[in-house]
């Protein structure tokens, strides 16, 4: 196989784009996507790819793998392109659906059944245009902009996952992949950049909110030859997947904005910091970046400009606590992953001691788009001190599962109902968490706060990387405030006595209240050891660990005391506090309880009402799953 040639120009890109093009819009063979992301391949997607492939083996048929088009609750996604009609999503794709979809394939008459939506044009965001794909009349099938998870979304930071194959640098070209990059070394002071960047007020969305700009300003203007860039790809939050899905799905879109920054602010070397436990998009960039050396797009002398940078990566072992930049960088260095004080900045002794700049995966993949669309574009998007779109992992209690991304500002319930389709039927909306598990829980009735920074802080939660945990009726918010705190007692790297203990007190007493043995000192215990956590701990794990307890307690309060004072869990949840009960006017004696029991403590005779023995019983609840006549209640 020959050796890629090296870009040396824009000229050199335009032909690299050109050559995508054809790939991603061919004009004589059917295109194939099917979603390989995490998300996809749990779902199955590996065999429908074999199915695909194997099926339409010497078709005018080409089968792509691409990343996550963001509705996972629907995945294996498979989309189908033939030149001169729509694109067509369908899924969820089952065994069931492929001998149908193949047919429709080799006949280039997409089939109706199991579509999800079409696409007459593509937007192509960094060129600030359509791709005209064409048009038909497919009954019952809608317009992507108008289907419901996407209606309301504003992909930047996403907008290539799910469109691209991932391991195709043609591909990321062909959509304006690097011009951002030969646009600003061809004609931009690396002043005028970052002047761009705080102009266009993005701030860091890995959870602290910075303003980028200014980080970058502060490492250009620190004293030093060597400098360095870093990428934050360590995410650890619960039911967070944002970074995860940008790795696999768009990676050069990282790198891109790496790259960009790395000029601005006088940087030769990169890292991306990955947890090893993330295997597929380790793979997928370290791929993308040996793609990106072999076209002469990292190393020495890039695009003729005389810029010099490389990208490493440094594989993290899962501690949550690495996400926090001083603590991600000893590991790097390392040494055991724990914070320091940050007496001096990290944009003036980060890594090994040199000037250093570090934004997260999502911070990156903005960099390429605001230098194409311009300052002022980016920040018309969101509102006045939260510019821009923000991706979050909709997870939980919801009908539609997955990853959106959507102006800032945008209420929380317009995501919960609009986009994620709100709760299962028979359930109520009762809370979002956001923000991970330091993020704090809000309440159905607050859900008309608009999604930005200050909002969410003022509420007692915060936007946090972006993981949306959504809760319905059946949830404890006791048992959350346990659960979390939990998840952060074992991650705490036990360097603050502050947060090694203080976290071990508030997880035994609620723990205490859960068991159905809480005091009524307890709550004001719980705010007490709240406050000394969030005031004496050294990083951020630590001073915004107590978020979960102090936003229950604050709006749940009732829940507590339920626990308490009533020996009572309202959303009967708490196993201590329950008590299974066969009703005997109800019971058949039909024997599935007393099968199903694991411990046995269920008795009865064959059509007589049956009993529980509360000795033995350990609450499992399998006897009211297994019951047809209702005949099992909990009190």
């Amino acid at each position: 196989m020959a050796e890629p040639a090296v870009i040396r120009n824009r000229a050199d890109l335009e032909r690299l784009r050109t050559a995508g093009l054809a790939r991603l819009y061919p004009r004589d063979l059917v295109r194939v996507n099917v979603g390989t992301n995490t998300c996809g391949l749990a779902c199955g997607a590996d065999r429908v790819v074999a199915t695909l492939e194997r099926e339409l083996a010497g078709a005018d048929v080409m089968v792509r793998h691409v990343g996550c088009l963001g509705l996972c609750s629907a995945e294996p996604l498979v989309d189908v392109l033939v030149p001169g009609l729509p694109r067509v999503v369908y899924g969820p794709v089952g065994p069931e659906m492929l001998g149908e979809l193949v047919a429709g394939i080799r006949d280039r008459q997409p089939a109706l059944r199991g579509a999800l939506c079409k696409l007459s044009a593509e937007e192509l965001v960094i060129e600030n245009r359509e791709q005209p794909l064409g048009a038909a009349d497919m009954p019952g099938v809608v317009e992507y902009r108008e289907h419901p998870f996407f209606a309301k979304q504003k992909k930047i930071a996403l907008r290539n996952c799910g469109f691209i194959d991932p391991t195709s640098l043609e591909e990321y070209v062909a959509r304006g992949g690097y011009q951002a990059l030969a646009k600003v070394l061809e004609a931009r002071q690396p002043e005028q950049v970052i002047q761009d960047v705080i102009r266009s007020g993005l701030r860091g969305r890995g959870g602290g909110g910075f303003p980028t700009g200014w980080k970058w300003a502060a490492t250009r203007e620190a004293a030093g030859d060597i400098k360095y860039v870093i990428c934050n790809a360590d995410e650890g939050d619960p039911g967070a997947y944002m970074d995860r899905s940008v790795m696999e799905g768009d990676p050069h879109a990282v790198i891109e904005g790496m790259l960009i920054g790395a000029y601005a602010i006088g940087a030769a070397q990169g890292c991306i910091y990955i947890r090893t436990e993330y295997p597929l998009a380790v793979a997928r960039v370290e791929q993308a970046l040996a793609t990106a050396r072999a076209y002469g797009l990292l190393g020495r002398n890039i695009l003729g400009s005389g810029f010099d940078f490389d990208i490493f990566i440094a594989r993290g072992s899962g501690a949550f606590v690495c996400g926090e930049s001083s603590a991600l960088i000893a590991s790097v260095e390392g040494n055991p992953g724990e914070p320091r004080a940050k007496h001096i900045h990290m944009s003036e002794s980060g890594l090994w001691g040199r000037p250093t700049t570090l934004n997260n995966v999502e911070t990156w993949a903005n960099i390429p788009v605001i230098v194409s669309r311009g300052p002022e574009w980016f920040a018309a998007i969101g509102t006045k001190r939260s510019t821009g779109t923000k991706v979050f992992s909709v997870v939980g209690n919801v009908k539609q599962t997955g990853l959106v991304e959507v102006p800032m500002g945008m209420p929380l319930i317009a995501i919960v109902n609009d986009i994620a389709g709100g709760v299962p039927e028979g359930r109520t909306l009762k809370a979002v968490q956001t923000g991970g598990p330091s993020g704090g829980c809000l309440p159905a009735g607050l859900l008309h706060l608009p999604v930005d920074f200050d909002s969410l802080t003022e509420a007692g939660s915060m936007m946090g990387s972006g993981g949306m945990i959504v809760m319905d009726s059946s949830a404890c918010m006791v048992d959350v405030a346990r659960y979390f705190v939990e998840f952060l007692v074992d991650e705490s790297c036990g360097k603050c006595s502050s947060c090694r203990e203080g976290l071990k007190h508030l997880h035994a007493v609620l723990r205490r209240i859960c068991s159905g043995e809480g005091r009524e000192t307890d709550l004001e215990l719980l705010e007490d050891l709240c406050d000394v956590v969030a005031n004496a701990s050294l990083c951020g794990l630590g001073t915004s660990a107590p978020n979960p307890v102090l936003s229950t307690l604050r709006y749940f309060r009732a829940e507590y005391e339920a626990h308490i004072r009533e020996r009572r869990c309202p959303a009967q949840v708490c196993r201590a506090l329950l008590r299974y009960v066969i009703l005997a006017e109800t019971c058949t004696g039909c024997g599935a309880c007393r099968r199903k029991c694991p411990v046995r403590a269920i008795t009865g005779e064959p059509r007589a009402a049956h009993a529980i023995d509360q000795a033995r019983c350990i609450k499992c609840g399998q006897c009211r799953e297994v019951c047809k006549f209702n005949a099992v209640s909990v009190t």
